[in-house]
């Protein structure tokens, strides 16, 4: 039964940390890849100001993961970075949004 639950707490605190990666992940890739347009406006990004994203947010995530996967308007594919993973943009993405909300 201890194995069983010192397992538990392990696997959780694995994801707890997994998640802050993930987070310090995002930020990084939005730094290095999203940034020089939405931190600036350019090409009519929206920049990172909760005022640009309300019609966004109501789109849900699974648009803005799509958008940002497969590009959207002037906004190439995977932020022109086609080195990015998708699971790299999901958390660029996931990023924003805590900017955001």
């Amino acid at each position: 039964m201890k194995k069983v639950i010192t397992g538990t707490v392990v696997s959780l605190a694995m994801l707890g940390l997994a998640s802050v990666a993930q987070a310090a992940g995002g930020q990084k890739v939005y730094q290095d890849a999203c940034f020089a347009c939405h931190g600036t406006g350019a090409a009519g990004a929206p920049k990172l100001e909760k005022s640009a994203w309300g019609d966004r947010l109501e789109k849900g995530k699974d648009t803005l993961y799509d958008h940002a996967i497969n590009g959207f308007k002037a906004m190439p594919a995977k932020g022109g970075r086609a080195d990015l993973s998708d699971a790299d943009v999901k958390a660029a993405v996931d990023y924003m949004l805590t900017e955001v909300e």
